[in-house]
């Protein structure tokens, strides 16, 4: 079964204004865009709301973040059931930026991912190797440790029609480094072949693994899935605020 390519947009803190919120908006509702692409976007949460009234309907809306509890004392905190409630369909975990500023700990990822999936959100699973870790062909063992801690809570293998894993090297997300097309193909299997062992061939057969790590227009055509065949899409960072964003998400258009 052929999977759907993913584009995914994740705009962390920006834009720094609501007028350049609307410059991204009317560029991605006036583009060309591929039907064939699923296409998600992750502002920050104080703009999820108002976007959702705003952006075209085949765009679809994620959180960068949510919490494992319903409701509670937790200050600053996102319940997944809220997202659910206020209509926004995905939500973005584990994030290398979370794991390294916040501390977060792939267990903590998994009780969140869980959490989320409970709730129907959609999640987009982040995992990834720092530049040590690549340089001490560590790679396959960090990255099937973070897929490990959420396999460990996830027991049924059904959540996994729900999630989208997305390969982020840590050394080339913001740096303008960017990983080799064989370098991400390389990775992208591995997961596949990791999810084949330890969750199950079906699960590795359908789940989209997609790539994050200063993709932009120049290079999105050579890293996806028309040349690698276990690319299936992007997790764009900062060419996500840029006009560009919208060559990424046609990038398998012919």
């Amino acid at each position: 079964m052929a999977r759907q390519f993913f584009v995914g947009g994740n705009f962390k803190m920006n834009p720094g204004s609501v007028e350049q919120k609307k410059n991204i908006i009317d560029i991605l509702n006036q583009a060309d865009l591929d039907p064939s692409t699923e296409v998600v976007i992750a502002p920050p949460a104080l703009y999820l709301i108002p976007l959702k009234g705003l952006v075209r309907k085949e765009i679809q809306l994620a959180a960068q973040n949510c919490y494992f509890k319903t409701s509670g004392a937790f200050t600053g905190e996102i319940s997944p059931t809220q997202l659910v409630d206020a209509g926004i369909p995905y939500v973005i975990l584990g994030h290398s930026e979370r794991r390294t500023l916040f501390h977060e700990t792939s267990e903590f990822v998994g009780n969140k991912t869980k959490a989320a999936l409970d709730a129907s959100l959609k999640v987009i699973l982040c995992v990834g190797e720092t530049l040590v870790e690549r340089e001490a062909r560590k790679t396959t063992e960090v990255v099937n440790a973070q897929l490990q801690a959420v396999v460990d809570i996830l027991k049924d293998t059904a959540y996994w029609s729900n999630i989208v894993i997305a390969y982020e090297p840590v050394w080339a997300i913001g740096t303008g480094k960017v990983a080799t097309a064989v370098q991400a193909q390389d990775a992208h299997a591995e997961i596949r072949q990791f999810l084949k062992t330890r969750v199950s061939e079906s699960v590795a057969e359908t789940t989209r693994v997609i790539y994050g790590g200063s993709v932009t227009a120049a290079n999105c055509k050579e890293l996806g899935a028309s040349t690698q065949p276990d690319v299936d899409g992007f997790l764009v960072g900062g060419a996500s605020l840029k006009p560009e964003f919208v060559n990424i998400i046609n990038a398998m258009k012919q």
